[in-house]
Protein backbone atom coordinates (compact mmCIF):
# COMPACT_ATOMS: atom_id res chain seq x y z
CA UNK A 1 0.00 0.00 0.00
CA UNK A 2 1.57 3.11 -0.82
CA UNK A 3 0.14 6.88 -0.69
CA UNK A 4 -0.01 9.13 -3.38
CA UNK A 5 1.48 12.50 -2.94
CA UNK A 6 0.93 12.45 1.09
CA UNK A 7 4.02 12.52 3.53
CA UNK A 8 6.77 11.82 0.69
CA UNK A 9 4.81 8.86 -1.36
CA UNK A 10 4.26 6.22 1.61
CA UNK A 11 1.32 6.25 4.03
CA UNK A 12 1.72 6.41 7.51
CA UNK A 13 0.20 4.30 10.44
CA UNK A 14 -0.25 5.18 14.00
CA UNK A 15 -0.31 1.82 15.82
CA UNK A 16 -0.66 1.55 19.35
CA UNK A 17 1.52 -1.13 21.16
CA UNK A 18 2.42 -2.41 24.81
CA UNK A 19 4.87 -4.67 26.13
CA UNK A 20 2.63 -6.72 29.00
CA UNK A 21 2.23 -9.30 26.47
CA UNK A 22 1.07 -10.46 23.09
CA UNK A 23 0.37 -7.51 21.71
CA UNK A 24 3.87 -6.61 21.58
CA UNK A 25 5.17 -8.91 19.03
CA UNK A 26 1.74 -9.05 17.13
CA UNK A 27 2.11 -5.18 16.64
CA UNK A 28 6.14 -5.90 15.37
CA UNK A 29 5.32 -8.40 13.18
CA UNK A 30 1.98 -6.43 11.62
CA UNK A 31 4.51 -2.99 11.51
CA UNK A 32 6.99 -5.03 9.67
CA UNK A 33 4.75 -6.70 7.29
CA UNK A 34 3.59 -3.23 6.49
CA UNK A 35 6.97 -1.55 6.12
CA UNK A 36 7.55 -3.77 3.59
CA UNK A 37 4.49 -3.02 1.48
CA UNK A 38 5.39 1.12 1.82
CA UNK A 39 3.31 2.05 4.84
CA UNK A 40 5.12 4.14 7.58
CA UNK A 41 4.86 2.51 11.14
CA UNK A 42 4.58 5.13 14.00
CA UNK A 43 4.25 3.42 17.32
CA UNK A 44 2.70 4.59 20.29
CA UNK A 45 4.00 2.78 23.32
CA UNK A 46 1.57 2.61 26.56
CA UNK A 47 1.64 0.90 29.40
CA UNK A 48 5.15 -0.63 31.52
CA UNK A 49 8.00 0.18 29.48
CA UNK A 50 9.69 -2.18 26.70
CA UNK A 51 12.28 -4.18 27.82
CA UNK A 52 16.02 -3.79 25.76
CA UNK A 53 15.58 -6.43 23.42
CA UNK A 54 12.16 -5.88 22.89
CA UNK A 55 13.11 -2.17 21.98
CA UNK A 56 15.71 -3.31 19.97
CA UNK A 57 13.97 -5.27 17.81
CA UNK A 58 11.06 -2.35 17.41
CA UNK A 59 14.03 -0.30 16.18
CA UNK A 60 14.89 -2.39 13.32
CA UNK A 61 11.79 -2.46 11.47
CA UNK A 62 12.59 0.01 8.17
CA UNK A 63 11.08 3.66 8.72
CA UNK A 64 9.65 2.88 11.95
CA UNK A 65 8.84 5.85 14.25
CA UNK A 66 8.71 5.27 17.88
CA UNK A 67 6.99 7.60 20.86
CA UNK A 68 6.82 6.66 24.55
CA UNK A 69 3.69 8.15 25.62
CA UNK A 70 3.38 6.55 29.47
CA UNK A 71 -0.46 6.58 28.64
CA UNK A 72 -2.43 3.62 30.59
CA UNK A 73 -3.64 0.27 28.98
CA UNK A 74 -7.17 0.18 29.13
CA UNK A 75 -7.36 -2.76 31.45
CA UNK A 76 -5.11 -0.46 33.77
CA UNK A 77 -6.84 2.01 34.16
CA UNK A 78 -8.29 3.51 37.29
CA UNK A 79 -11.07 4.71 36.18
CA UNK A 80 -12.76 6.12 32.97
CA UNK A 81 -11.67 9.41 33.16
CA UNK A 82 -8.20 8.35 33.01
CA UNK A 83 -9.33 6.06 30.10
CA UNK A 84 -10.71 9.16 28.11
CA UNK A 85 -7.90 11.38 28.70
CA UNK A 86 -5.72 8.44 27.22
CA UNK A 87 -7.36 8.68 23.92
CA UNK A 88 -7.50 12.23 23.86
CA UNK A 89 -3.97 12.24 24.33
CA UNK A 90 -3.76 9.38 21.44
CA UNK A 91 -5.84 11.76 19.01
CA UNK A 92 -3.43 14.90 19.69
CA UNK A 93 -0.29 12.25 18.43
CA UNK A 94 -2.11 11.57 15.63
CA UNK A 95 -2.61 14.83 14.78
CA UNK A 96 1.22 16.52 15.35
CA UNK A 97 2.41 12.87 13.71
CA UNK A 98 0.47 13.68 10.39
CA UNK A 99 -0.40 9.77 10.09
CA UNK A 100 -3.26 8.80 7.32
CA UNK A 101 -5.02 6.09 9.52
CA UNK A 102 -5.15 5.16 13.41
CA UNK A 103 -4.97 1.28 14.84
CA UNK A 104 -5.68 1.11 18.08
CA UNK A 105 -4.80 -2.25 19.90
CA UNK A 106 -7.92 -1.62 22.40
CA UNK A 107 -11.20 -0.30 20.85
CA UNK A 108 -11.75 1.41 24.24
CA UNK A 109 -9.69 4.53 23.11
CA UNK A 110 -11.70 5.37 21.08
CA UNK A 111 -14.48 5.82 22.79
CA UNK A 112 -15.83 9.56 23.04
CA UNK A 113 -12.53 10.78 20.94
CA UNK A 114 -12.43 13.07 18.08
CA UNK A 115 -9.68 11.31 15.88
CA UNK A 116 -8.47 13.61 13.21
CA UNK A 117 -8.24 10.43 10.67
CA UNK A 118 -10.29 6.88 10.72
CA UNK A 119 -9.29 4.44 13.50
CA UNK A 120 -8.92 1.16 13.02
CA UNK A 121 -9.59 -0.96 16.61
CA UNK A 122 -8.36 -4.23 17.27
CA UNK A 123 -9.81 -6.03 19.81
CA UNK A 124 -7.42 -8.74 21.42
CA UNK A 125 -9.06 -9.37 24.68
CA UNK A 126 -11.49 -7.38 27.01
CA UNK A 127 -11.86 -7.76 30.53
CA UNK A 128 -15.94 -8.35 30.11
CA UNK A 129 -14.86 -11.44 28.01
CA UNK A 130 -12.02 -12.73 29.94
CA UNK A 131 -14.86 -12.61 33.22
CA UNK A 132 -17.49 -14.41 31.49
CA UNK A 133 -14.75 -17.30 30.66
CA UNK A 134 -12.77 -17.59 33.70
CA UNK A 135 -14.60 -16.31 36.56
CA UNK A 136 -18.68 -16.40 35.12
CA UNK A 137 -21.70 -14.97 36.44
CA UNK A 138 -22.95 -11.41 36.80
CA UNK A 139 -19.83 -8.87 36.11
CA UNK A 140 -18.75 -6.91 39.09
CA UNK A 141 -20.08 -3.36 39.61
CA UNK A 142 -15.66 -2.13 38.88
CA UNK A 143 -16.34 -3.39 35.37
CA UNK A 144 -19.09 -1.93 34.84
CA UNK A 145 -17.74 1.27 33.14
CA UNK A 146 -14.74 -1.18 31.23
CA UNK A 147 -17.94 -2.99 29.74
CA UNK A 148 -19.19 0.55 28.66
CA UNK A 149 -16.09 2.51 27.27
CA UNK A 150 -15.99 -1.20 25.28
CA UNK A 151 -18.47 -0.92 23.38
CA UNK A 152 -18.66 2.63 22.83
CA UNK A 153 -15.24 2.25 21.12
CA UNK A 154 -15.89 -0.70 19.25
CA UNK A 155 -19.04 1.41 18.21
CA UNK A 156 -16.83 4.51 17.27
CA UNK A 157 -14.13 2.66 14.78
CA UNK A 158 -14.52 2.82 11.46
CA UNK A 159 -13.50 -0.82 11.29
CA UNK A 160 -13.54 -3.47 13.81
CA UNK A 161 -11.35 -6.34 13.71
CA UNK A 162 -10.46 -9.81 16.43
CA UNK A 163 -8.10 -12.61 15.48
CA UNK A 164 -10.30 -15.10 15.64
CA UNK A 165 -14.10 -15.79 15.12
CA UNK A 166 -14.61 -17.37 17.95
CA UNK A 167 -13.48 -14.58 19.74
CA UNK A 168 -15.51 -12.04 17.18
CA UNK A 169 -18.93 -13.80 17.91
CA UNK A 170 -17.83 -13.62 22.07
CA UNK A 171 -17.50 -9.76 21.59
CA UNK A 172 -20.63 -9.29 19.05
CA UNK A 173 -22.80 -11.13 21.46
CA UNK A 174 -21.34 -9.53 24.81
CA UNK A 175 -21.28 -5.98 23.91
CA UNK A 176 -24.69 -6.49 21.54
CA UNK A 177 -22.71 -5.13 18.47
CA UNK A 178 -25.01 -4.23 15.48
CA UNK A 179 -22.63 -6.69 13.13
CA UNK A 180 -19.99 -9.26 13.98
CA UNK A 181 -16.41 -7.70 13.75
CA UNK A 182 -13.89 -8.74 10.89
CA UNK A 183 -11.84 -11.32 11.35
CA UNK A 184 -8.17 -11.22 10.75
CA UNK A 185 -6.10 -14.25 12.24
CA UNK A 186 -2.78 -13.31 13.58
CA UNK A 187 0.51 -13.85 12.10
CA UNK A 188 3.88 -14.07 13.66
CA UNK A 189 7.32 -14.61 12.25
CA UNK A 190 9.13 -17.88 13.20
CA UNK A 191 11.49 -18.32 16.15
CA UNK A 192 12.94 -21.34 15.15
CA UNK A 193 15.45 -22.58 12.64
CA UNK A 194 13.61 -24.88 10.56
CA UNK A 195 14.27 -28.44 10.41
CA UNK A 196 15.54 -28.53 13.67
CA UNK A 197 15.80 -32.14 14.92
CA UNK A 198 13.41 -33.59 17.36
CA UNK A 199 14.03 -34.02 21.32
CA UNK A 200 15.18 -37.83 21.94
CA UNK A 201 13.14 -39.69 24.86
CA UNK A 202 16.08 -38.47 27.34
CA UNK A 203 15.34 -34.93 27.21
CA UNK A 204 11.61 -35.01 26.26
CA UNK A 205 9.97 -32.34 28.77
CA UNK A 206 6.41 -30.24 28.30
CA UNK A 207 6.49 -26.38 28.27
CA UNK A 208 3.62 -23.61 28.83
CA UNK A 209 4.44 -20.24 27.64
CA UNK A 210 3.25 -16.70 27.93
CA UNK A 211 1.86 -14.60 30.56
CA UNK A 212 1.94 -17.26 33.30
CA UNK A 213 0.04 -14.63 36.31
CA UNK A 214 -3.16 -14.24 34.48
CA UNK A 215 -5.85 -16.49 35.45
CA UNK A 216 -7.25 -16.76 32.26
CA UNK A 217 -3.99 -18.46 31.22
CA UNK A 218 -5.22 -21.73 33.36
CA UNK A 219 -1.72 -22.42 35.09
CA UNK A 220 -3.26 -23.95 38.13
CA UNK A 221 -4.57 -26.93 36.34
CA UNK A 222 -1.06 -27.40 34.24
CA UNK A 223 0.44 -27.02 37.36
CA UNK A 224 -1.57 -29.86 38.99
CA UNK A 225 -1.33 -32.32 35.91
CA UNK A 226 2.56 -31.91 36.34
CA UNK A 227 2.50 -33.35 39.91
CA UNK A 228 1.30 -36.63 37.84
CA UNK A 229 3.73 -36.59 35.25
CA UNK A 230 7.04 -38.48 35.37
CA UNK A 231 8.97 -35.85 32.97
CA UNK A 232 9.41 -32.01 33.63
CA UNK A 233 7.09 -29.23 32.66
CA UNK A 234 8.62 -25.90 32.25
CA UNK A 235 7.08 -22.68 32.26
CA UNK A 236 8.57 -19.43 30.18
CA UNK A 237 7.08 -16.18 31.31
CA UNK A 238 6.42 -13.98 34.32
CA UNK A 239 4.65 -15.06 37.45
CA UNK A 240 3.84 -11.12 38.48
CA UNK A 241 1.61 -8.96 36.23
CA UNK A 242 1.17 -5.41 36.42
CA UNK A 243 -1.86 -5.46 37.80
CA UNK A 244 -0.70 -7.22 41.05
CA UNK A 245 -1.94 -10.53 39.93
CA UNK A 246 0.67 -13.53 40.41
CA UNK A 247 1.03 -16.84 40.29
CA UNK A 248 2.56 -19.11 42.29
CA UNK A 249 2.84 -22.95 40.88
CA UNK A 250 4.48 -25.73 43.18
CA UNK A 251 5.17 -27.96 40.29
CA UNK A 252 6.13 -25.99 37.42
CA UNK A 253 9.96 -25.54 36.85
CA UNK A 254 9.77 -21.70 35.78
CA UNK A 255 11.80 -20.16 33.70
CA UNK A 256 11.01 -16.96 33.94
CA UNK A 257 10.87 -14.18 31.18
CA UNK A 258 13.01 -15.77 27.88
CA UNK A 259 14.31 -13.19 25.14
CA UNK A 260 13.14 -14.29 21.45
CA UNK A 261 16.42 -17.02 21.07
CA UNK A 262 16.15 -18.73 24.20
CA UNK A 263 12.78 -19.46 23.63
CA UNK A 264 13.39 -20.66 20.35
CA UNK A 265 16.13 -22.84 21.47
CA UNK A 266 13.65 -24.77 23.69
CA UNK A 267 10.90 -24.91 20.48
CA UNK A 268 13.92 -26.57 18.57
CA UNK A 269 13.68 -29.44 21.12
CA UNK A 270 10.21 -30.31 20.18
CA UNK A 271 8.82 -30.64 23.26
CA UNK A 272 5.20 -31.36 23.91
CA UNK A 273 3.64 -27.94 23.81
CA UNK A 274 0.53 -27.26 26.40
CA UNK A 275 -1.81 -24.44 27.09
CA UNK A 276 -4.72 -25.13 29.39
CA UNK A 277 -6.00 -21.73 28.71
CA UNK A 278 -9.76 -20.74 29.82
CA UNK A 279 -9.34 -17.80 27.74
CA UNK A 280 -7.64 -16.88 24.60
CA UNK A 281 -8.81 -15.06 22.09
CA UNK A 282 -5.89 -16.42 19.81
CA UNK A 283 -2.55 -17.63 21.49
CA UNK A 284 0.77 -16.59 19.70
CA UNK A 285 2.91 -18.24 22.14
CA UNK A 286 0.57 -21.47 20.74
CA UNK A 287 1.41 -20.75 16.98
CA UNK A 288 5.23 -20.18 17.82
CA UNK A 289 4.89 -23.68 19.11
CA UNK A 290 3.66 -24.70 16.14
CA UNK A 291 5.43 -23.29 13.84
CA UNK A 292 8.84 -25.47 15.45
CA UNK A 293 6.93 -28.59 14.88
CA UNK A 294 5.99 -29.03 18.61
CA UNK A 295 2.94 -31.33 19.75
CA UNK A 296 0.10 -29.53 20.98
CA UNK A 297 -1.95 -30.49 24.27
CA UNK A 298 -4.78 -27.65 24.22
CA UNK A 299 -7.56 -27.20 26.66
CA UNK A 300 -11.09 -27.50 24.57
CA UNK A 301 -11.85 -23.85 23.51
CA UNK A 302 -13.73 -22.82 21.05
CA UNK A 303 -10.88 -20.52 20.13
CA UNK A 304 -8.52 -23.76 19.66
CA UNK A 305 -10.83 -25.47 17.53
CA UNK A 306 -11.35 -23.01 14.84
CA UNK A 307 -7.19 -22.53 15.02
CA UNK A 308 -5.98 -25.74 15.28
CA UNK A 309 -8.56 -28.14 14.00
CA UNK A 310 -7.31 -31.64 13.96
CA UNK A 311 -3.79 -30.62 14.58
CA UNK A 312 -3.99 -30.80 18.43
CA UNK A 313 -5.19 -32.84 21.26
CA UNK A 314 -7.96 -31.29 23.23
CA UNK A 315 -8.62 -32.00 27.11
CA UNK A 316 -11.30 -30.22 28.99
CA UNK A 317 -9.71 -26.93 30.43
CA UNK A 318 -10.23 -27.53 34.14
CA UNK A 319 -9.54 -31.46 34.17
CA UNK A 320 -6.11 -31.63 35.12
CA UNK A 321 -6.33 -35.77 35.59
CA UNK A 322 -7.12 -35.58 31.73
CA UNK A 323 -4.11 -32.95 30.68
CA UNK A 324 -1.46 -35.47 32.04
CA UNK A 325 -2.53 -38.18 30.65
CA UNK A 326 -2.56 -37.13 27.09
CA UNK A 327 0.64 -35.83 27.92
CA UNK A 328 1.47 -38.61 29.26
CA UNK A 329 0.26 -41.14 26.34
CA UNK A 330 2.12 -38.38 23.92
CA UNK A 331 5.38 -38.77 25.86
CA UNK A 332 5.01 -42.88 25.47
CA UNK A 333 4.36 -42.23 21.94
CA UNK A 334 7.28 -40.58 19.62
CA UNK A 335 5.78 -41.31 16.23
CA UNK A 336 2.71 -39.49 17.38
CA UNK A 337 4.75 -36.85 18.67
CA UNK A 338 6.07 -36.71 15.53
CA UNK A 339 2.91 -36.91 13.75
CA UNK A 340 1.12 -33.91 15.96
CA UNK A 341 4.04 -31.66 15.64
CA UNK A 342 3.93 -32.00 11.64
CA UNK A 343 -0.03 -31.59 11.66
CA UNK A 344 0.99 -28.08 13.47
CA UNK A 345 3.83 -27.40 11.87
CA UNK A 346 1.28 -27.45 8.81
CA UNK A 347 -1.72 -25.61 10.29
CA UNK A 348 0.56 -22.69 11.12
CA UNK A 349 1.08 -22.39 7.31
CA UNK A 350 -2.09 -20.26 7.71
CA UNK A 351 -1.01 -17.61 10.07
CA UNK A 352 1.91 -15.79 8.43
CA UNK A 353 2.80 -12.07 8.84
CA UNK A 354 2.66 -11.57 5.22
CA UNK A 355 -1.24 -13.15 5.24
CA UNK A 356 -1.77 -10.58 8.25
CA UNK A 357 -0.34 -7.77 6.98
CA UNK A 358 -2.58 -8.03 3.87
CA UNK A 359 -5.50 -9.15 5.50
CA UNK A 360 -5.11 -5.97 7.23
CA UNK A 361 -4.39 -3.73 4.03
CA UNK A 362 -7.67 -4.83 2.75
CA UNK A 363 -9.49 -3.29 6.01
CA UNK A 364 -7.20 -0.06 6.07
CA UNK A 365 -7.41 0.63 2.29
CA UNK A 366 -11.48 2.14 2.21
CA UNK A 367 -10.89 4.45 5.05
CA UNK A 368 -8.15 6.42 3.37
CA UNK A 369 -8.90 8.99 0.93
CA UNK A 370 -10.48 7.51 -2.09
CA UNK A 371 -8.17 7.26 -4.70
CA UNK A 372 -5.23 7.82 -2.84
CA UNK A 373 -4.04 4.03 -1.69
CA UNK A 374 -2.41 2.00 -4.86
CA UNK A 375 -1.73 -1.80 -3.90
Amino acid sequence: MTRQGVHGGGARLLMTADAAGGIWPYTLDLAAGLAAHGVTPVLALLGPAPQPDQLARAAAIPGVEILPTGLPLDWLAEAPDELRAAGDALAGIARDARVDAVHLNSPAHAAGVAFPVPVVAVSHSCVVTWWDAVRGGPLPPAFAWHADLMRRGCLAAAALVTPSRAFADATARRYALPRRPKIVHNGRRALAAAGAAPAEPSTLFVLTAGRLWDKGKNLQTLDGAAARLGIPVLAAGPVSGPNGDRAEPRNLRLLGRLDEPALAALLAQRPIYASLALYEPFGLAVLEAAQAGCPLVLSDIPTFRELWGGAALYVPPRDEAAAAEAIARLAADPAERARLGAAARRRAGRYTVEAMAGAMLDVYRPLLVAGSVAA
